[in-house]
């Protein structure tokens, strides 16, 4: 079958282990994202099955109707609000999904982000490297409260982080968090604003739908505390447009960290987050490591061999 891979960002699909299973198919992987929507439809026109790499692509209907050849969109994890399903449907493509879902790697960077933003570790290095000299003190993390906006799977092992370093996690959320809260003896904030008002650090875990979508807006980042960080390593529309750079520029929250943005990738030092000295920056590494990428783009070979095999498929739609 011709398979094409677009958007492996880190060029390193070909080098998984896993990328094996592929052996005797034909598959072309480009890296770059396309400059513009012809060159999208020109490079995956040939496919029978697209690898869709999380929602670097969005398969809108136009571009669906573009693809004569395709079969088979595999998705690498579990779930993508880039497809149109209902196009998919109308011209027999079927959509994989993977069945994991790993928190560990998510959590491990967002740990790391909030380490490096009180620390001031990538301004200061940023500093050393030129030869200035240090500038800034540090906010301890031991004695804060830690903020978990979610208390889910990826929230509870950066709460259990946090207390571990010594920092009094506060957790707000739906009434799954609650209980979970309870159960690990966490303090559940009395509302949003609290948890808000209140946080030294404050780490958003929801999941992005309907309800969720610009959850976090003007008023709620006016109430944090001048010295506070915001990190967001789960998407970036949980916040209303604009509303964490206005926040930033008023001074409140103090600091953020983000790995997540409106509209990815983010090339060419084009993003004003970049510019700001208070805000340490990562290109939505959440989910980008080893195993991790094992673990999904090994599902998704399998559902492709499957579906080459006649087999039944994970399908979304």
């Amino acid at each position: 079958m011709k398979i094409v891979i677009p958007d492996d960002y880190q060029d390193v699909v070909h080098r998984l282990s896993c990328f094996s299973l592929l052996t005797g198919h034909d598959v072309v992987r480009y890296r770059e994202p396309a400059a513009d929507p012809d060159q999208l439809v020109e490079r995956l026109y040939p496919a029978e099955v697209i690898v869709a790499i999380r929602e670097r692509v969005s398969f809108s209907r136009t571009l669906i109707e573009c693809l004569p050849n395709l079969r088979l969109i595999a998705l690498v994890g579990r779930a993508a609000t880039t497809i149109d399903h209902a196009a998919c449907r109308e011209r027999n493509i079927l959509v994989s999904h993977g069945a994991s879902n790993s928190p560990t790697a998510p959590a491990e960077l967002t740990i790391a982000l909030i380490l490096a933003a009180r620390r001031n570790v990538a301004l200061e290095a940023e500093r050393m490297r030129r030869g200035d000299w240090p500038c800034t003190l540090s906010h301890r993390l031991s004695g804060s409260r830690l903020g978990i906006f979610g208390l889910g799977a990826i929230g509870s092992i950066v709460a259990r982080a946090g207390a571990g370093m010594g920092m009094h996690p506060l957790v707000w959320g739906r009434n799954g968090s609650a209980a979970k809260a309870k159960a690990a003896g966490y303090e559940f904030a009395a509302s949003q604003a609290g948890l808000f008002e209140r946080s030294d650090v404050l780490s958003l875990h929801v999941r992005l739908r309907v309800d969720t979508r610009g959850i976090v807006g003007p008023d709620d980042l006016a109430r944090m505390k001048p010295t506070s960080l915001l990190v967001n390593t789960s998407r970036a529309e949980l916040i209303q447009p604009d509303a964490l750079l206005r926040g930033l520029r008023n001074g409140r929250p103090g600091y953020a960290a983000v790995d997540v943005y409106e509209k990815e990738p983010v090339r060419n030092g084009g993003h004003p987050f970049l510019s700001m000295p208070n805000v340490v920056c990562t290109p939505h590494l959440g989910w980008a490591e080893w195993d991790n990428f094992e673990l999904y783009f090994g599902e998704c070979f399998e559902q492709i061999l499957a579906f080459a095999g006649g087999l039944p498929l994970r399908v979304a739609n």
